[in-house]
């Protein structure tokens, strides 16, 4: 049986010697499951498995879409996962070129890269992400100067530019005393190094372009702080270019609208801050002005009791803070209680008095707000708020008015 077959034989890792080709024939030495899909390990394979930051292939055996690609730690088996299980045990794999390229290209390029900044800044490398959307490398600095970048990825690309010849062997040990390895594996026996023609030799179980002008270009994007390490997010080639061409397109259309060279957007930019600056300021005076008036209609309107003028009213549809900042303008007149509330799917009430009273407008809140059956509310004896309950405007009105016969019990 197949299963059976699998202690006697191992899968060719064909991936680690080549990889340009993405067609080949082979057995299936075992059939198994993974993450509930069935798994087949072959007698040899280009696929490469996720690995030290780098994602699977993807592609067919046999015309099924081979869906993951992953090692079993139990015995380091190469797992081709499939959407359905094949019916021989003969299949023809097809790679997908474009993601293993690009695959390649970013793998080599990050090599590049790292050892630009180990040159460049004495930063080594210590983490690589490689994903469709994000291309990453961490490195053990806690920060790096623009200029610095400026300069690694300048020597990055003067690599790929002189198209330097690549090469990936398992070193023999005696070889690889000889080897200045910029990264050495925590592992025993022999192990792949990737040799960037002098440049750059780490361990590496990768797949590599073979001349570095394949990678086509290597651009940083941005470097962030993490932790106590520095992100740096780059691309290479196809991904470099379409980012390039998406950033120019927007660059080119912002200049546009603001009716401007590209080189003039950053100063255009400072100007339309300081206009909304300006005009916020001035929206912010003429909204006051418009508060304080609304206020002093809500007070000549109000009603005269002994010895205050008492202001009720209910909103529907209005913002608290404006509520609040209208509240304040009232409670700046002498002998003034101000009752208002706010109708919504988080109603507010306020209760509020000027200085020269003495009533506590705290109670006067709480038995409102029971009205709601809501105790969330407080603050000082001259100015109360609470809510966060749905209430109508009718719910509002009856809330106001048990506010109010509170105020009036408290300074009969």
């Amino acid at each position: 049986m197949l299963v059976e077959r699998i202690h006697r034989m191992t899968t060719e890792k064909l991936y680690y010697t080549d990889s340009y080709t993405t067609t080949f024939d082979a057995q299936i030495i075992a059939r198994t499951t993974e993450t509930n899909r069935p798994a087949v390990i072959l007698d040899r394979t280009f696929f490469y498995p996720t690995s030290g930051g780098q994602p699977h292939d993807t592609g067919h055996l046999n015309e099924l879409p081979v869906v993951d690609v992953v090692i079993r730690e139990s015995d380091e088996a190469v797992l081709h996962v499939l959407e359905t299980e094949p019916a021989n045990d003969t299949v023809t794999g097809q790679i997908n070129w474009a993601r293993r390229f690009d695959h390649m290209r970013h793998h080599t390029g990050q090599h590049i890269l790292s050892q630009a900044f180990v040159r460049v800044i004495r930063a080594e490398t210590v983490g690589f992400h490689l994903s469709p959307d994000s291309v990453t490398i961490d490195l053990n600095v806690g920060k790096i100067k623009a200029a610095a970048v400026d300069d690694a990825e300048t020597l990055a690309n003067q690599i790929v530019a002189e198209n330097r010849p690549v090469r990936a062997w398992f070193p023999a040990q005696d070889e690889l005393a000889d080897l200045s390895l910029r990264k050495v594996p925590d592992v025993t026996g022999r192990f792949r190094v990737v040799d960037i023609d002098g440049f750059d030799i780490t361990a590496c179980g990768g797949t590599h372009v073979t001349r570095t002008g394949e990678i086509g270009l290597i651009k940083v994007l941005r470097v962030d702080k993490r932790g106590e390490y520095v992100r740096v997010e780059f691309r290479c080639g196809e991904r470099a270019l379409l980012d390039y061409r998406q950033k120019n397109a927007l660059m080119n259309q912002l200049a546009a609208d603001l009716t401007v060279g590209y080189w003039e957007v950053p100063d255009a930019l400072d100007r339309l801050r300081a206009e909304n600056k300006a005009l916020r300021r001035d929206l912010r005076a003429q909204h006051e002005i418009i508060l304080k008036a609304e206020a002093d209609s809500l007070w000549q309107a109000a009603d005269q009791r002994d010895g205050f003028r008492l202001v009720v009213q209910a909103f529907e549809n209005r913002d608290t803070a404006e509520i609040r900042q209208i509240a304040q303008h009232l409670i700046s007149n002498p002998a003034t209680v101000v009752v208002l509330g706010a109708a919504g799917s988080k109603a507010q009430l306020i209760a509020a008095r000027s200085d020269d009273l003495t009533v506590d407008m705290v109670p006067a809140l709480k038995a409102g707000l029971a009205v709601w059956h809501v105790d969330r509310g407080g603050g000082r004896p001259s100015f109360a708020q609470g809510g966060g309950a749905p209430a109508n405007l009718n719910e509002v009105n009856t809330a106001l008015q048990t506010a109010v016969k509170t105020i009036q019990t408290t300074m009969t």
